[in-house]
């Protein structure tokens, strides 16, 4: 997925006749700490909403705090995973999307990128999570994925975490199927560790109808 496909139709950007306070009316309203500054199509940087609340005269012309923009922005081509790095760097809730030619064409606010992660995710399709933690030199997607698919299930999403100063890495997959037990039974033989999990087992279900049918035949 790429910037282009992340841009919001919602925010507008600020132009260099604008005042600071109708920056500052904006980003109330859309509930963001910058805006993109552009003039004729031209990206100028983003100002954030601390530089316009010092500035002190709220009729003045944004063309007038250019010396105060911040350059930051993606290109259209971009993946996700890049647009995503450059927002955590920064600490922003928006981003300017620019075609090669440093033309301006959008905003990627955190909001859809949220929606998006999710899509690429897998998060919003039904199914169990599990986090292994592992030496990052026994690290093998395929070796995973066997597992996995050995017990009938299959793989919707991956992602991995390295720890800082440290040899040891997690894994956190998302399989098809809700109940996890097998699988974790067969990492655990395969002497993985299982950090986490998050899951529905049909154990769990079995016991609940049984407790219920137990406390229906106590209220007859």
């Amino acid at each position: 997925m790429l910037a282009i496909d992340l841009i919001s139709d919602e925010i507008p950007p600020l132009k260099v006749n604008d005042k600071v306070k109708n920056g500052l009316h904006w980003m109330e309203e859309f509930k963001v700490t910058e805006l993109p500054l552009i003039d004729n199509g031209k990206f100028l940087g983003s100002i954030s909403e601390e530089e316009l609340l010092n500035h002190g005269n709220p009729d003045a012309l944004l063309k007038d705090l250019t010396h105060k923009l911040q350059e930051v922005f993606v290109f259209q081509h971009q993946h996700i995973y890049e647009v995503i790095a450059n927002i955590s760097q920064f600490k922003l809730s928006v981003i300017a999307v620019l075609d090669k030619n440093k033309n301006f064409i959008g905003i990627i606010d955190l909001p859809m990128i949220m929606s998006k992660i999710a899509n690429l995710t897998a998060m919003k399709d039904p199914g169990g999570i599990l986090q292994l933690e592992l030496n990052i030199n026994d690290y093998s997607l395929a070796e995973i994925s066997n597992i996995v698919e050995s017990n009938g299930a299959k793989i919707l999403s991956s992602y991995i975490y390295t720890h800082d100063d440290s040899k040891k890495m997690d894994v956190t997959i998302k399989v098809n199927i809700s109940d996890l037990s097998a699988i974790i039974q067969t990492f655990e033989r395969y002497n993985y560790q299982v950090a986490a999990f998050f899951h529905k087992s049909t154990m769990e279900d079995d016991i609940k109808k049984r407790y219920d049918a137990f406390v229906h035949y106590l209220n007859i």
